[in-house]
């Protein structure tokens, strides 16, 4: 039978700690211990997936964000980490590490996209490489049909919002980079990529993007980063074969876009 601590072993693995940026906080930070024999693999620990995990009787659910990332000064019964080690369910959440990883969140993004040679970028986190040639506009079509393909149905709003900015060249070489990654564009021009698709951009990166000549695509932190959650479970289920691997169907982007 599986433990936590194997499991936890094996997540290394996948996304060795010391890809980690130093800011950052992953690793087994609710551990209950004990054997595993339903695991839930989601983006995120909240009320949603943490009832998830117990209905189907997971003993422990593995996420991209971290359960606790700020330091705790106290704990109550209204916070989450309390709450899974009062329901003995342990959390590993694997974050910048599994960004950066082989196999991990932005190489996931890099397949869907049909990316080709691609190497790293942005301190080894997204990823950069050639597409067949695509003019922006289709681009972020693309962008709303497979990346809603791979998420939750929203309750309300599309499936996933898409913006972009665009320069009116088409798209050879994408520069991926899943949540936050807007600000990141100099880092994308400097790897000569046409467009950078990430989750979140303000006003100001695509100004000063498309003046310098990069078109960007933004498609919801979730949208670019939840995809992660079924080649995760994918390899838990190879490595731990007796284990029964989920992926949440409860996770869903927390905004409601009209």
């Amino acid at each position: 039978m599986a433990t936590v601590q194997k499991i936890y072993e094996e997540m290394q693995r996948m996304a060795p700690l010391e890809l980690a940026e130093s800011w950052d906080n992953p690793g087994l930070l609710v551990d209950c211990g004990g054997e595993v024999s339903r695991v839930l693999v989601a983006l995120d620990v909240t009320a949603e997936t943490l009832a998830e995990a117990e209905q189907n009787g997971c003993q422990l659910i593995v996420t991209h964000h971290p359960v606790i990332f700020h330091p705790l000064k106290k704990l109550s019964p209204a916070d989450l980490p309390f709450q899974l080690v009062q329901k003995g369910i342990s959390a590993i959440c694997m974050h910048t590490n599994l960004d950066a990883a082989e196999g991990g969140v932005n190489e996931v993004l890099a397949g869907i996209f049909g990316m080709k040679n691609w190497e790293p970028f942005a301190g080894g986190c997204g990823r950069v490489g050639e597409v067949e040639p695509i003019t922006v506009p289709e681009l972020a079509r693309k962008a709303q049909v497979e990346l809603g393909a791979r998420c939750n149905t929203p309750l309300d709003g599309p499936e996933v919002p898409v913006k972009y900015a665009d320069t009116g060249k088409p798209v050879r070489r994408l520069a991926v980079i899943s949540g936050a990654g807007g600000g990141l564009f100099e880092e994308a021009l400097a790897m000569e990529a046409d467009c950078l698709l990430t989750g979140e951009a303000d006003h100001h990166d695509a100004l000063d993007a498309k003046r310098l000549g990069l078109s960007i695509v933004a498609t919801s932190h979730y949208a670019t980063e939840f995809p992660v959650a079924a080649a995760v479970a994918q390899k838990l289920r190879a490595a731990f074969p007796a284990v029964e691997v989920l992926v949440s169907t409860a996770n869903r982007d927390p905004f409601t876009y009209l």
